[in-house]
């Protein structure tokens, strides 16, 4: 299997990655490919109550704790029919998740569905992966509750 039969999926631990993921073993089912399922972490140097980890140890075990979660919980889901591996890799979200998919068939991120405020504050990773990702990306959408369905938005 070629790097273009991977499907690079961002996971975090929220529904949106948790979206994500799931729609990648569907999309990777149906096609043929693997799933690589990409967790992010940095250690920032700051200590506090507030934060989740008080050293890159703990911030690096942490990540690998989502992601195992996340993916077992995919697997026991959805079978294990679909290729399917994680990667916790330490650097921040947007170079780590364009590099983990700069050769292969799609990128997939959930949308985290916040407002305009908290993306004029925070920025949106989604949005800087489509601007620097070499090959096309996926967003899946928070679900209207209205629509039952989740149908991705593919950029690029």
């Amino acid at each position: 299997m070629s790097n273009r039969d991977l499907i690079v999926v961002g996971v975090d631990g929220s529904d949106g990655s948790r979206r994500a993921l799931r729609w990648a073993v569907v999309e990777a089912r149906r096609t043929g490919s693997a799933v690589e399922a990409v967790t992010a972490w940095f250690w920032d140097g700051l200590e506090g109550a507030m934060l989740a980890a008080t050293d890159p140890r703990q911030q690096r075990d942490r990540a690998e704790r989502i992601s195992a979660r996340e993916v077992d919980a995919v697997v026991a889901e959805r079978g294990s029919g679909t290729p399917l591996s994680r990667e916790g890799v330490e650097g921040h979200a947007i170079p780590v998740l364009v590099e983990a998919a700069r050769t292969a068939r799609l990128l997939v991120l959930g949308s985290h569905g916040n407002g305009r405020v908290h993306h004029a504050v925070l920025g949106s990773i989604s949005e800087e992966c489509v601007r620097q990702a070499t090959c096309p990306v996926v967003i899946i959408p928070v679900p209207h509750r209205a629509r039952r369905s989740m149908e991705p938005v593919l950029v690029g």
